[in-house]
């Protein structure tokens, strides 16, 4: 165990209470059994999941200094399980960090608006850290896997980092913002055999949903053909816009593509939790829209 009991001032996002439920279930199902306390930061409001910018950089930078401020209150860092959230968030962290030296009067006009509204104001006091890299970083790889009570011999899961993840911010100390490896090495650690094809670290398609549906599902379903392609038996993703996109629109993915797919999507931490021994029912593996059963039948369960 690390030397240090980890907890995180926990931002669950929206989606995660909403249409990806499963996603809010199997996190706190995993980090439970890892002994990760979250603190759950309920007053938090939606990152905006980069829109609040196309009308005003100032909004989407005050909303996300206040949901990083309700983590500084705590003295914790902020531990969300959306690689947008992630790239939101963490870049506006990133950028109110720099203004404090290059544009201080930026700063003190957020905090303004902020202190309006009885908000504690921006510090730029801690950090912003996605669940995959709070796993390999802090409670460590090695750890995991002795904590593992259900190898997953013989999965062969296609990682689907996505964009906002590896690239929204300048500093990425985590991995390779290009060729990763981080949830590869997760897939080793439990067991699984990790997939390597073209579309691993590409956009899913899901900005592009409302208003461009053909290309954002051929996006999508071109990632999904091309892990097929290389043997995948499912497609493990830390984003659920990207789960969205890539499970729950499947079906229509596969009408603009012209075949069928059926490829499971897991969210990350289900794919971690099965390893541990949590059951299938808890992680709301039933609640995908492309059946699980697959994955569950080639683990004996």
């Amino acid at each position: 165990m690390p030397t240090q009991k980890l907890k995180y001032a926990y931002f669950p996002g929206c989606v995660a209470q909403g249409a990806c439920r499963e996603l809010y279930q199997s996190t706190q199902a995993l980090t439970q059994v890892l002994g990760i306390e979250l603190i759950e930061l309920k007053k938090a409001a939606c990152c905006g999941s980069g829109t609040f910018k196309e009308d005003s950089q100032l909004l989407e930078d005050t909303v996300n200094a206040r949901n990083i401020a309700l983590a500084e209150e705590l003295n914790l860092p902020l531990l969300t399980h959306c690689s947008t959230c992630q790239g939101v968030i963490g870049h506006v962290d990133e950028r109110l960090k720099e203004s404090q030296q290059t544009e201080p009067a930026y700063l003190e006009q957020i905090n303004g608006l902020l202190q309006k509204q009885s908000c504690s104001p921006y510090q730029g006091s801690t950090e912003v850290k996605h669940l995959l890299w709070a796993l390999v970083a802090d409670y460590g790889l090695e750890e995991i896997q002795n904590r593992v009570t259900r190898k997953l011999s013989g999965l062969k899961c296609a990682a689907f980092y996505g964009c906002y993840l590896l690239r929204s911010q300048t500093n990425l100390s985590y991995d390779d913002p290009y060729q990763p490896e981080s949830m590869e090495n997760v897939f080793r650690a439990i067991g699984a055999i990790p997939i390597y094809y073209r579309g691993r670290t590409q956009c899913c398609g899901w900005p592009l949903s409302s208003y461009a549906t053909n290309q954002s599902f051929q996006m999508a379903g071109s990632h999904l053909q091309d892990a097929i392609d290389n043997s995948a038996d499912c497609m493990v993703t830390p984003c659920p816009l990207c789960h969205l996109n890539l499970d729950s629109r499947q079906p229509e993915v596969e009408k603009v593509m012209g075949r069928k797919l059926g490829l499971p999507v897991l969210h990350l931490p289900q794919l971690i939790a099965l390893a541990l021994g949590i059951s299938p029912k808890e992680l709301g593996l039933d609640r995908h829209l492309v059946s699980t059963r697959p994955v569950l039948e080639k683990l004996g369960l």
